[in-house]
C-alpha cells in the first residue's frame, strides 16, 4: 500500500525564495503586511480585505496585555529560575490561557456557532443561559470581576464590528446572552473581551477550535514584553520571597 504523500500549503523554500500560501515573503509581504495580517493569511490562505484587516487585528490587538495576570507571573516566575530560555517563559506564560483566562474565546464561539442558525435569538439566548445554570457551567465570554457595567475592550470591539459589517447574528446573540444571564443571575454579566472577540471570530467565519489561538497569538507578545521588564526592573524574587514567608508565617515553630 503507498503511503499517502506528505503536503503543506502553508510555506515552502526554493534557493533563493520563500513563499508563504503561494506569496513571495521578500517581494510581497515583508514591508507591506501587518503583523496581523500575515497571521490572517496563514489562517485563511488570503490577505484580508481592507474591513477585515481593521477587525482582526482588533481582536488580536485588545489580548495582547492585561496586565500582571497568572501568565505573566508564571512567565517572570520562569524567566528567574531559567534567565538563559526566554521562550521557555514564554512558554510557561501561554500554558496557562486556559478556561479562564483567555480559552474562553473558544467556548464562547463554540457555544455561538452550535447554536440554532434560525429562530428567536432571545429564546435562543434563554435556552443557553437556563442550559448553563442547570448544569452549574459557567456561561463563557460574559462577566468579569474588575469591568463593570461593562468591559471596554468589548464596547469598542462591537462599535468597531458595526463600522466594518460584521456585527451580525452572532454578535447580536452574544449580547442577548449577557442580558439574560444578567437577568438570571440578578448581577451584572456584561459581554466580556474574550465574548466580543467569540462573536466577531464567528462573524468572520474562524472555527471555534481556533479561536483559542488568537488569544496564544496575542498573548506572545505581551509575555516577551513582561519578561523585558523583568530584565529591566525584575519583581520575580520579589514575589517569590513575599509567597514563601506569608505561606510559611502561620507554621508551627519547630520544638526540640
Amino acid at each position: 500500500m503507498s503511503r499517502k504523500k506528505l503536503t503543506s500549503k502553508l510555506g515552502r523554500s526554493t534557493t533563493d525564495q520563500i513563499f508563504v500560501r503561494g506569496h513571495d515573503l521578500a517581494a510581497d509581504l515583508i514591508g507591506k503586511v501587518s503583523l496581523g495580517d500575515m497571521a490572517f493569511l496563514e489562517l485563511k490562505a488570503r490577505l484580508p480585505s481592507k474591513q477585515e484587516s481593521v477587525m482582526f487585528n482588533a481582536l488580536v490587538v485588545t489580548l495582547v496585555e492585561h496586565g500582571l495576570t497568572p501568565s505573566t507571573i508564571a512567565a517572570r516566575l520562569t524567566y528567574f529560575g531559567a534567565p538563559e530560555a526566554l521562550q521557555a517563559a514564554v512558554a510557561a506564560g501561554l500554558l496557562g490561557i486556559g478556561d479562564r483566562f483567555g480559552g474562553s474565546i473558544e467556548q464562547a464561539a463554540r457555544t455561538l456557532q452550535e447554536a440554532p442558525t434560525s429562530g428567536d435569538l432571545r429564546g435562543i439566548a434563554k435556552d443557553i443561559v437556563e442550559s448553563h445554570r442547570g448544569s452549574k457551567e459557567v456561561v463563557p465570554g460574559i462577566g468579569h470581576p474588575v469591568h463593570k457595567p461593562a468591559d471596554p475592550r468589548a464596547v469598542r470591539l462591537f462599535a468597531l464590528a458595526s463600522e466594518n459589517g460584521f456585527a451580525g447574528r452572532h454578535v447580536e446573540l452574544m449580547g442577548l446572552i449577557a442580558e439574560e444571564a444578567t437577568s438570571a443571575y440578578g448581577r451584572d454579566l456584561p459581554v466580556n473581551a474574550t465574548g466580543a472577540i467569540a462573536a466577531i471570530a464567528t462573524e468572520m467565519d474562524f472555527p471555534w477550535r481556533i479561536t483559542r489561538g488568537l488569544a496564544v497569538m496575542a498573548r506572545a507578545i505581551g509575555l516577551v514584553a513582561h519578561l523585558q521588564e523583568e530584565m529591566d526592573d525584575p519583581m520575580a524574587s520579589e514575589i517569590w520571597s513575599r509567597t514563601e514567608g506569608e505561606a510559611s508565617s502561620d507554621m508551627p515553630a519547630d520544638r526540640d
